[in-house]
């Protein structure tokens, strides 16, 4: 139950504020969005109340289907020693546990990637009858507004699987399913018109992603480090797990090539069709906006080490490789995920802070908010507590600076906080310091007025001064 960060709050401001038809147009706070995500969270708010367990309850509730949607596509598509090694891995991987506990859409995009992946699976090959096609195309459309990525697992899968039927059979089953990839189409285009190409005339948000995209379609260097990267975020491996985890989704790779070609690009096809978005410079193939596609890595990374494990009657020294690989990929997020248990994550924790000002504050006291890159936290919780605009003021960015302050700072700084009077009782609320810059607070504070209160809370605090 921590506080909700930056990126959940402005989320939050635009739900607390907008009607469902409003939640259609851009988003407020340099936010986007799917459509369904932020119905399901607004109805959540408005059954539940505002508050941190109403905005993750939908994730949450996606992380646990997406679990037991993983369970069910390791069943169709692991061997027997590869099965447990996957499960066990998504359960305990840190950013599955996380993303189910943030009011953001991450875990439902995988739960969309997953569910579509076990229904495209099942129907591989098959002439669907009428009413089929209908509900193949309405799940389909459905599923785009819930999730944006949701175009690369249908698109991927569904191409994929036409590549891997007999030729015989191809055309027929085109024909066949036509009636849904139009309704498809249809969909993908309605959300395109009507909510995402608002979002990409947020130039804060396309300026944010324009250094993840590669150069040009010969930027191999590009494809190598954005492939390592996956590993890190939002695997999670880091030093030599990164490596070993690597090396194991590559002899997965040329396991499953081996073995059954048409599960390899079955599996691998929603990371192609990313990645082809990716060079066309429409999504970037960068940390948390490709978190969906990390159920085809873990199913891919567990294959390959059942792969050495399987040698042991031939290569014994291949088992004990794939042991060794087990232990280097497996033990670092089962402990991890142990130790979630009794330390859960926690960021700025500006709820206690802004509930504690309140509490012990008085009538006339003003707020002076130092947010850094988080000023809708603050926003969020101040209008959670009943604050109005004026009861408080956004700070001077180089109030903390390392150097003394020099007499044309000190004038800046009284230029942009005329609303500081002498003799006035004043909150003054931190945020994201670095050990550093915590500990300039109190004797920059000291210059300016007499300490009265203080409280702190991780990576939060607030000192209550009156002012010279």
């Amino acid at each position: 139950n921590r506080s909700l960060w930056a990126d959940e709050a402005s989320i939050a401001l635009n739900i607390t504020h907008r009607s469902y038809l409003e939640l259609l147009q851009p988003l407020d706070h340099n936010q986007a969005a799917p459509p369904g995500f932020l119905w399901m969270e607004k109805l959540a708010v408005q059954l539940l109340g505002n508050h941190e367990f109403a905005f993750r309850l939908f994730p949450l509730i996606a992380g646990i289907i997406a679990l037991f949607a993983f369970y069910q596509l390791g069943k169709q598509t692991l061997s027997a020693i590869a099965f447990p090694i996957a499960v066990t891995l998504f359960a305990c991987l840190y950013y599955p546990i996380y993303y189910s506990s943030e009011a953001k859409p991450y875990s439902s995009d995988v739960m969309v990637a997953l569910l579509l992946s076990l229904l495209l699976i099942a129907l591989q090959g098959q002439l669907l009858k009428k009413g089929s096609v209908l509900l193949l195309g309405l799940i389909g459309s459905i599923s785009m507004w819930f999730s944006y990525p949701t175009i690369f697992t249908l698109g991927g899968m569904e191409i994929a699987s036409l590549i891997t039927t007999s030729k015989d059979k191809r055309k027929a089953i085109f024909i066949n399913r036509l009636p849904a990839y139009c309704i498809w189409i249809l969909s993908f285009a309605a959300i395109y018109f009507f909510v995402i190409s608002g979002a990409m005339k947020n130039q804060t948000l396309q300026n944010a992603w324009s250094p993840e995209y590669p150069s040009s379609i010969f930027d191999i260097p590009w494809i190598f480090e954005s492939f390592r990267q996956v590993f890190s975020n939002p695997l999670n491996f880091h030093g030599i797990s990164n490596e070993v985890a690597i090396a194991a989704f590559i002899i997965g790779c040329i396991a499953l090539f081996n073995q059954n070609k048409i599960k390899l690009l079955l599996l691998t096809s929603p990371i192609l069709a990313t990645l082809i978005a990716t060079y066309f410079h429409k999504y970037p193939f960068r940390t948390r906006l490709i978190f969906f596609l990390v159920p085809f890595f873990v199913v891919i990374m567990a294959e390959g080490i059942a792969y050495l494990l399987a040698q042991f009657k031939t290569r014994r020294y291949a088992a004990v490789i794939g042991f060794v690989m087990l232990c280097i990929v497996l033990l670092p997020p089962s402990v991890e995920a142990v130790s979630l248990i009794h330390s859960p994550t926690v960021k700025r924790s500006m709820r206690p802070i802004v509930e504690y000002t309140r509490t012990h504050g008085k009538p006339g006291d003003l707020i002076y908010v130092d947010a850094g890159n988080s000023p809708d936290q603050f926003k969020y919780y101040a209008e959670r507590n009943g604050y109005s605009e004026s009861d408080y003021i956004f700070g001077y960015n180089d109030f903390l600076n390392s150097n003394p302050l020099s007499q044309q700072q000190w004038k800046d700084f009284q230029a942009k906080s005329v609303r500081l009077k002498s003799g006035q009782r004043v909150w003054f609320i931190f945020s994201g310091l670095g050990k550093n810059k915590k500990q300039l607070v109190k004797p920059r504070l000291d210059e300016i007025g007499q300490e009265l209160d203080f409280y702190d809370r991780r990576g939060a605090l607030t000192y209550l001064y009156q002012l010279k």
